[in-house]
């Protein structure tokens, strides 16, 4: 079905078409038997798939990746797609409008996106009551639908108080996600790709974890990792993590590596880079990773899924959950079905 009208989607803008593609989906999930049709089309449900990482328990082990739901505003439509969980964000304390449009580009023969969107978002207040309210609704809410929630720093906080926005949206958001990812890796906000460094990061992970205790209640702390550092960076990162504990790593976010890519004509546009050109260096970062940590910690894996081989690669090289977003949207999200039917059959 999705195949037949991307052709025509594929016309447009992409942003412009984002979010007539969310907005239509929201209305069909309100129809009479809208709910119903999405889960019994594109959802898998089977106790097989179920997965316990971090101490949470997923339904299944393919998630949406942040960036597509900055806002909370498709939990409930996701959750009926199969997702298995739902990161929201990349979300900051006050809303931003994010860097001037044009700033999503499609790379059609790369099955790739360049996005420098820069963290336009509505503000965490704005994602936290979404999300308060999706729980508080029993009949929408999907039962055991994992959400994590992005954070992020607003562009004009300068780094040296980074730390205090990821302060803001890590309490703000305490009571209505399941994990939080530290989000320091993008590079379409200025400067942020400097919080990757060991002594900043640190600081911000040590202070998050500090506070990381309500009611006895702690948080999983996921950091979110580029894939353009070098091995020497990556065994920071493992380093980082057994001294700071937190709970994993999310490999990765997107790259500003443009080697190889036959879209000559939009190869050039600044931002990050998704899709197929990224699935090698993710997988070679999560197998560097799973090795040098002997499996001390899960991984979630995320680029250039954009078949269930392409999953399962994924789960092999170390990763212990996998995230979709660019894939959803060159595959559709009968990709989700087919990666799910693709980790069954591998159990038999």
């Amino acid at each position: 079905m999705y195949q037949l009208i991307k052709p025509l989607l594929f016309q447009f803008d992409p942003e412009k078409v984002h979010y007539f593609v969310t907005r239509n989906l929201k209305r069909f999930n309100r129809i009479p038997g809208g709910t119903a049709f999405s889960r019994m089309l594109w959802d898998l449900e089977d106790k097989r798939l179920q997965k316990e990482v971090f101490g949470l328990k997923f339904n299944n082990p393919v998630g949406l990746a942040a960036g597509f739901d900055k806002n909370a505003e498709m939990i409930y439509e996701m959750g009926n797609l199969g997702f298995g969980f739902v990161e929201i964000g990349t979300v900051t304390p006050l809303p931003q409008p994010g860097n001037l449009k044009p700033r999503m580009f499609r790379l059609p023969s790369d099955k790739a996106l360049i996005n420098r969107m820069g963290f336009n978002n509505q503000g965490v207040d704005v994602a936290a009551e979404r999300i308060s309210a999706y729980r508080r609704d029993a009949k929408r809410s999907r039962k055991g639908l994992i959400i994590g929630g992005n954070i992020g720093k607003n562009k004009a906080t300068p780094n040296e108080e980074a730390v205090n926005d990821y302060i803001k949206c890590f309490d703000r958001l305490f009571d209505v996600v399941d994990y939080f990812v530290v989000n320091v890796s993008s590079p379409n906000t200025p400067g942020l790709r400097a919080l990757q460094e060991k002594e900043p990061l640190m600081h911000i992970l040590n202070t998050l974890q500090q506070r990381n205790s309500k009611n006895g209640i702690s948080r999983p702390i996921l950091l979110k990792i580029a894939p353009d550092l070098t091995n020497e960076q990556l065994d920071d990162i493992v380093d980082i993590v057994k001294e700071t504990k937190i709970a994993g790593i999310i490999a990765t976010n997107t790259t500003v590596v443009r080697e190889g890519l036959k879209s000559e004509k939009l190869s050039g546009e600044t931002g990050g880079l998704s899709g197929k050109p990224l699935a090698q260096r993710s997988t070679e970062v999560i197998r560097y990773l799973s090795k040098k940590s002997n499996g001390a910690f899960p991984i979630i894996g995320v680029g250039g899924i954009h078949s269930p081989e392409d999953a399962i690669e994924k789960l092999k090289a170390g990763a212990s959950l996998i995230q979709l977003y660019t894939g959803f949207i060159y595959e559709g999200p009968g990709l989700i079905k087919r990666i799910n039917k693709k980790i069954l059959s591998a159990k038999n």
